[in-house]
């Protein structure tokens, strides 16, 4: 079977045809076509209309077909940037009935966003009444709004009754429509876009007029420019809210390369001093697509958190957003009104607060900053969707102008040549009036004998037969002689521009600039590279806490070293499983029975003499798995790391550190194993194991690979059945185990069971 193109052509610039491609012949007699072709049909019939008839903007005027149906019926209603204004309902109607046979609230949407200047850099329609607002409300419904074209869409419909863009007939082939509108200025670029389509999507963003005409001027004069040439002149986006991008110049130029990629935005403030050396931060300016609205929702939220589903309290992650903005931030407020489109005011707790730090805190936790996407993709001049660069965009509009131009020139030399021809022939009347008359009325066929007599040529006969006898008798030939010159002159100028690429060349710049200039104003969006916003953790007084562990995972913190531990309450079957001594400004190490090491900020740690929280709450652990050791060191300490196979290893507290919640694998266990009591341990220490049999190894800790993770190396040979049960540190002496009570060895008894790493070792009998 053939292959489908759904974006096939069949001239250069036109449009493929609305019917579906006839199918193939079966192959038998029956109307029968295979499920899968049709199926393949009717997804590129339902794909093509998406992409081409609703969702993505044509480079050439920069609208969708909704909004160019809008705008072009609003023209035929006569509905000029001067005219009144009339109900929206009436421009609705007048969309729906003859163009755009869709839903009404389609086209109404597509008619408000047309109007509302924070949304449109340049907006199409000028409308009266509420037409929403940014904090996200509604327009009021179509019947008690009102419209009429804006000044700005001028530049698309200026030129659209002189021959510059071809019209196609509408869905129910009554009427006829521009397949695109005659774009002045690269429109696509100045308003943006965005939408979705089947497999494909557009993020146009808005830029400014000047910049980018002078871009398009630029161009022009000299075609080998490159992209990193016109970022010279557009150095990005220009959102109609203002804002500042915080995006790299490299991060820039790689988005309009490669006409895709996303760019980091922020609003804008101001700090306001206000008396008693107290002041206030002011936003006057957001990024797109947020609103004074979603900030006061985001910190609501921050401040006032909901218990998330599927959980009985509030993540960690929300306990310390909370802690962050509440100890920084009094109050907030929305003063935006009709003399300050945006205005929010946040005021700090304290005015010892430093005012960048505080403002560093709300762009981090709110959509004071974000990312703005962008994503290149429109219908070009050959009729099909492509993600282009900046450099494609400016060419393909451009080329359009060359060519609406071209067929401008056409149209009126057309025009110019069909007047010309009838003032010749009243001029050659207007020099033989008296014969005209006598012809006309002697001749039973006057228009014959005209053509005849004065060599005239058909159109000049019924020009001269269609006016009145009085004013043929009046005319007047040097009015006709100076409205011929001029129109020679005119048509002279015509021709000139069409066999001159030179002069073509330069009206359009020359058109370009005046609409620059008309139309073109300051840019609203500071380009100012920036570090991202990131909180900064809140200063933690440093000072004492014992961080205190129960067997049952709950855990706190009391201020103070050297805490009884009768004094510690516990729930009801619960009790002490271990402490940590440690600075408020450290973290304690905490590890789980299944070998995974966490990191807990002691400042993280609820304090109070109440019982805590769970350990959980703070960590997310795996399933099934429990903490059972806690860890306090200085970063240069070594940890031995045993499991009850006889394996382990040395590592560093750097080691066992890590970043994230769900902590990170240290240890690996064999089936059945067990961690045993990890060992803060020194290069120059002895170490005794014993295992459950009661069978003593004693070696130096130098001995022992260390290592970041793993199983470890063989601490202990093994016998069968018998377990890794103790390693200590050797000291003075040792107790260990025996038959009837614990057997205390000295020095010169503990010589004999002194060994190599990885031996079986001696039971307390064997070593005498």
């Amino acid at each position: 079977m053939d292959t489908l193109d759904l974006f096939e052509t069949t001239e250069a610039g036109k449009q493929p045809p609305k019917t579906p491609p006839a199918p193939p012949a079966a192959a038998d007699a029956g109307d029968f076509l295979p499920l899968g072709d049709y199926a393949e049909r009717a997804y590129l019939q339902y794909a093509m209309s998406v992409v081409k008839g609703r969702a993505l903007p044509d480079v050439a005027d920069g609208l969708k077909p909704v909004q160019r149906r809008i705008l072009f019926a609003m023209r035929e209603l006569g509905l000029g940037a001067s005219a009144k204004p009339v109900k929206s309902a009436r421009v609705v109607g007048e969309v729906l009935g003859k163009l755009h046979p869709h839903g009404d609230a389609s086209a109404y949407d597509a008619m408000v966003r047309m109007a509302q200047d924070f949304s449109l850099r340049y907006p199409l329609i000028d409308g009266h009444g509420n037409f929403g607002s940014r904090d996200g409300d509604g327009a009021a419904a179509m019947r008690y709004t009102e419209a009429r074209l804006s000044a700005f869409a001028e530049l698309l419909l200026a030129e659209i009754d002189q021959g510059t863009v071809d019209f196609v007939s509408n869905y129910d082939n009554t009427l006829e429509e521009p397949q695109v509108l005659p774009a002045r200025l690269p429109v696509l670029l100045l308003n943006g876009a965005s939408g979705i389509a089947v497999g494909m999507a557009t993020e146009v963003p808005s830029h400014n007029l000047a910049e980018v005409a002078e871009a398009a001027v630029a161009l022009i004069q000299n075609p080998q420019l490159d992209v990193n040439d016109l970022l010279r002149i557009i150095p990005g986006p220009d959102f109609p809210g203002g804002g500042q991008i915080i995006s790299s110049p490299e991060t820039i130029r790689d988005i309009y390369s490669s006409g895709r990629g996303s760019l980091r935005v922020r609003a804008r403030w101001r700090i306001e001093k206000l008396a008693r050396g107290q002041w206030q931060a002011v936003i006057h300016e957001l990024p797109p697509q947020t609103s004074s609205q979603k900030v006061l929702e985001e910190i609501e939220e921050l401040s006032n958190p909901r218990v998330r589903a599927g959980r009985k309290e509030l993540s960690a992650e929300q306990r310390q957003s909370r802690q962050a903005i509440l100890s920084v931030l009094d109050a907030v407020r929305d003063e935006s009104g009709r003399e300050h489109a945006v205005r929010l005011v946040f005021e700090p707790k304290s005015s010892r607060q430093d005012p960048e730090e505080f403002m560093q805190l709300l762009l981090s936790l709110t959509s004071l900053e974000g990312n703005a996407p962008m994503n290149l993709v429109s219908i070009g001049l050959d009729g099909r969707p492509a993600q282009k660069n900046l450099k494609e965009i400016l060419a393909e509009w451009i080329a359009f102008r060359f060519q609406t131009v071209t067929r401008r020139s056409r149209h009126r030399l057309e025009k110019v040549e069909a007047r010309i021809h009838i003032l010749e022939g009243r001029m050659i009347a207007f020099l033989n009036i008296d014969e005209v008359i006598r012809v006309i009325r002697e001749a039973d066929d006057p228009k014959a004998d005209l053509i005849a007599h004065f060599a005239l040529s058909e159109t000049q006969a019924e020009d001269i037969l269609e006016i009145r006898l009085r004013q043929l008798a009046r005319l007047e030939g040097i009015k006709i002689e100076r409205e011929l010159g001029e129109l020679r002159e005119e048509r002279g100028t015509l021709l000139e521009l069409l066999d001159d690429t030179g002069k073509m060349r330069r009206l359009i710049i020359k058109e370009i600039r005046k609409d620059a200039q008309r139309f073109g104003d300051a840019r609203r969006t500071l380009i100012e590279q920036a570090v991202t916003a990131s909180a900064k953790p809140a200063a933690v007084l440093d000072e004492p806490v014992t961080v205190i562990l129960s067997r049952k995972g709950w855990i706190r913190s009391r201020t103070g070293h050297g805490l009884d531990a009768g004094g510690f309450s516990f729930k009801e079957g619960d009790g002490l499983l271990a402490t940590a001594e440690l600075r408020s400004t450290e973290s304690v190490l905490l590890m789980d029975d299944q070998g995974r090491a966490y990191t807990l900020p002691a400042a993280s740690v609820p304090g109070g003499r109440g019982e805590g929280v769970p350990v959980g709450t703070l960590l997310e652990l795996p399933k099934g798995a429990r903490i059972q050791f806690m860890l306090s060191s200085g970063p240069e300490q070594r940890w031995l790391l045993a499991s009850s196979d006889g394996y382990g290893f040395i590592a560093g507290t750097t080691d066992l550190q890590s970043r994230v919640r769900g902590g990170k694998a240290v240890v690996n266990l064999s089936e059945g194993a067990a961690l045993l009591p990890p060992i803060a341990v020194a290069e120059q220490d002895e170490l005794v194991l014993r295992t459950l049999t009661g069978r003593l190894l004693i070696y130096p800790a130098g001995e022992i690979r260390s290592m970041a993770r793993g199983r470890g190396v063989q601490l202990m040979a093994l016998a069968a059945g018998d377990q890794l049960a103790e390693i200590q540190i050797l000291g003075e002496g040792l107790t260990v185990p025996g038959k009837r009570k614990p057997q205390q060895l000295g020095k010169a008894q503990l010589a004999a069971f002194r060994g190599k790493r990885g031996g079986r070792g001696k039971l307390p009998g064997e070593g005498r």
